[in-house]
């Protein structure tokens, strides 16, 4: 990977609807150029996918949390069970004082207690600790 295609990926971060004329523009290419380059970094998995930011709290989960989780012998079976629970967002097994990171939306606290509830249920989950975000000051995408 080279720096226009680094340049390339920090554009469709900032905005992935921009035609392929303007990415070829901004880089230097062509637009055939420019979409022949996503489509090679599409093929290795380089971009993996094209989303769209949301503003969580007008889709009514404004709260935030982060929740550790304990299990016993690396949460063996315990993914599937973590998937299955539609307001985690993000599970990252980890070194440290746990075994899991969960990243969690939900509408109140009470909705987030209702899912450390369901949390405690999945195989090898032994215990959490939860973390509630009160403000978020930034988050970025990496380029």
């Amino acid at each position: 990977m080279d720096e226009i295609d680094r340049m390339l990926i920090g554009l469709l971060q900032e905005d992935a609807t921009q035609s392929y004329a303007v990415l070829g523009k901004a880089v230097g290419l062509s637009s055939g150029a420019a979409h022949e380059r996503v489509r090679k970094l599409r093929e290795r998995g380089v971009i993996r996918r094209t989303t769209i930011e949301v503003d969580q709290a007008a889709l009514g989960r404004p709260v935030t949390a982060y929740v550790l989780v304990d299990g016993g012998s690396w949460m063996g079976g315990s993914a599937e069970g973590l998937a299955g629970i539609p307001e985690v967002e993000e599970a990252h097994v980890i070194a440290g004082p746990a075994s899991v990171l969960l990243k969690i939306r939900t509408a109140g606290t009470r909705e987030l207690q209702d899912v450390l509830r369901r949390v405690f249920e999945v195989e090898s989950v032994t215990g959490t600790q939860t973390i509630v975000v009160l403000e978020t000051f930034f988050e970025r995408t990496l380029k």
